[in-house]
């Protein structure tokens, strides 16, 4: 059974002249990672959205642990009542490209925030909970600092360590790379990937070719609001497909 299946999934601006996303759809099973790469404005960031419910869809269904989110009933989507949206929402973090912490918390408050105000969980256990966190991302001695006084890579580590502190059963990130420089990049991923210890499942959109290449189960290339090709990472970065090999030659010396 699939954590998360997306079928068939529409998504269309607003204007009603173009869809971002054309009948899309992927599966990702507990502790599975899924890599999704493709180039500016393919729509992996809208796909990514749709699935957290961050904007709506225009068709299809979603669903987590074949439990819908939204489904298409009579060529009108319904969304699942609000109590059932939270409940689903548990089972979901999402790491966003420019760290979205409150700037007017500590890191270690960024990181107690919703364990306590959403899941209505016990402050001393959050906190012991948060600490051990902090330590996984070489943060502890950061958790009385607020979001100004870290770096671009610490704090895109305290955005992961806040989105763990929910337990979810799968993780998104949003090219969570591509606000920092080199060197910052680097310490970033070398994090995402020891979360991989965890078995938590991971969606990833990346423009890191290599990283998605060394952690990926299953590689999603999309081109112009369509999977255009779908595999393991062997399959997708020895392809001879015509427009995979256009979009990863420039990548190639680094396989």
């Amino acid at each position: 059974m699939a954590l998360l299946e997306m079928k068939n999934i529409r998504k269309r601006y607003a204007d009603g002249r173009r869809d971002v996303l054309k009948d899309v759809s992927l599966k990702v099973d507990k502790g599975e990672i899924l890599s999704i790469i493709g180039r500016s404005g393919s729509g992996k960031s809208t796909l990514l959205r749709c699935a957290t419910n961050l904007i709506p869809i225009s068709s299809g269904s979603i669903s987590y642990d074949s439990v819908y989110m939204a489904e298409t009933i009579d060529g009108k989507v319904k969304y699942a009542e609000k109590d059932k949206l939270r409940k689903i929402s548990s089972n979901f973090g999402l790491v966003f490209q420019n760290f979205n912490l409150f700037p007017h918390m500590s890191v270690l408050q960024n990181v107690m925030d919703a364990p306590i105000r959403v899941q209505k969980r016990p402050k001393d256990e959050v906190r012991e909970e948060a600490m051990k966190l902090l330590e996984k991302m070489g943060l502890e001695s950061r958790a009385g600092y607020y979001p100004h006084k870290l770096s671009g890579g610490q704090a895109q580590r305290v955005a992961i360590a806040r989105a763990l502190a929910l337990n979810p059963q799968i993780l998104f990130f949003d090219e969570p790379t591509s606000a920092l420089d080199p060197e910052l990049t680097g310490e970033v991923l070398k994090v995402i990937k020891s979360l991989a210890d965890l078995h938590i499942a991971m969606v990833i959109v990346t423009h890191e070719m290599a990283f998605a290449h060394d952690i990926s189960d299953k590689v999603i290339f999309i081109e112009d609001g369509l999977i255009a090709q779908e595999g393991t990472p062997e399959e997708i970065f020895s392809s001879d497909n015509e427009r995979t090999q256009a979009f990863l030659g420039r990548y190639k010396s680094i396989m």
